[in-house]
């Protein structure tokens, strides 16, 4: 079965061994409830994925924190957790718009890290980059994203905000996110993606150049050929001067010889320069 990029990505990030840090996963799971696939009522969470792994790891993160009170559901595709304890209120209150920066403030890189990761498996995305650079995590609370840009940015990640939600456009941007949040695997692959998309598009300019090229050639070409054809049919090709008659004669034989060539073929050899003045002039005189 042919899976996303997004797919593979919360497949490796599922599998992390760092479960036994309590920190990590306290900040992970907060992560996740701060995302937007994430719903509260009371003392209940609810999360909704159509990714197994990624609800795999939810349920880890609730067991390693002592809530063993859930279940999982399937909806259609959509997988849906929903964890019911008093301990719930705990991680509730760190997603509130306050509580979360006091949260993060005080949080160790690794800390901020786990957290991001969590906010990207809830709710996160990214295109194949075989197609275009797009990474998303949709997040409902703006003052939030205001302060994610912020974090990501001691870390020399730059985020962009859009109407509940943040985004990366640029490759290099993508693969510096993915390396923090710790999907190592999923960044060489992306690199390795983005390196042939890179040449390819390199590769396809410059055969679009030279084409560009090419066909300027050909149809000058072709302007000098029925003008040649012109003043000949008009009995003025024998009026011009001698040397304009030779080089007219050379095109007609070699229509598709660049200048330089051509000017080496005359009786008295000159440049690409002179060559073009001359076939212009017998444009004009065709006139």
């Amino acid at each position: 079965m042919n899976r996303s990029f997004s797919y593979e990505i919360k497949k490796e990030l599922s599998e992390l061994s760092n479960l036994a840090k309590k920190n990590e996963v306290k900040y992970e799971l907060v992560g996740y409830l701060s995302s937007a696939n994430s719903e509260f009522d009371k003392n209940k969470i609810k999360f909704s994925t159509e990714n197994e792994y990624n609800i795999n790891r939810f349920g880890k993160l609730l067991k390693n924190v002592d809530i063993n009170d859930f279940k999982i559901d399937l909806q259609g595709k959509v997988y849906v957790i929903t964890a019911k304890s008093p301990k719930v209120i705990e991680y509730l209150k760190q997603t509130e718009t306050q509580g979360l920066k006091d949260f993060l403030v005080k949080a160790e890189e690794l800390e901020k890290r786990a957290f991001v990761r969590g906010l990207f498996m809830g709710s996160g995305s990214v295109n194949n980059p075989e197609n275009k650079y797009h990474l998303e995590i949709k997040v409902e609370n703006s003052e939030l994203i205001k302060f994610l840009i912020e974090v990501l940015k001691d870390f020399n990640i730059n985020l962009k905000s859009i109407e509940k939600g943040i985004y990366i456009k640029e490759g290099e941007e993508i693969s510096k996110f993915l390396a923090f949040i710790g999907a190592n695997k999923s960044v060489l692959e992306f690199e390795q993606i983005r390196v042939q998309r890179d040449m390819n598009n390199k590769i396809n300019r410059l055969v679009n150049c030279k084409t560009a090229n090419l066909n300027k050639i050909l149809n000058a070409s072709v302007e000098q050929i029925n003008a040649i054809k012109k003043l000949k049919e008009n009995g003025n090709f024998n009026k011009m001067d001698k040397s304009l008659q030779e080089l007219a004669e050379l095109r007609l034989e070699y229509p598709d010889m660049p200048l330089a060539e051509l000017g080496k073929k005359l009786k008295n050899p000159v440049g690409k320069s002179g060559v073009n003045y001359r076939l212009k002039k017998i444009i004009e005189l065709s006139k």
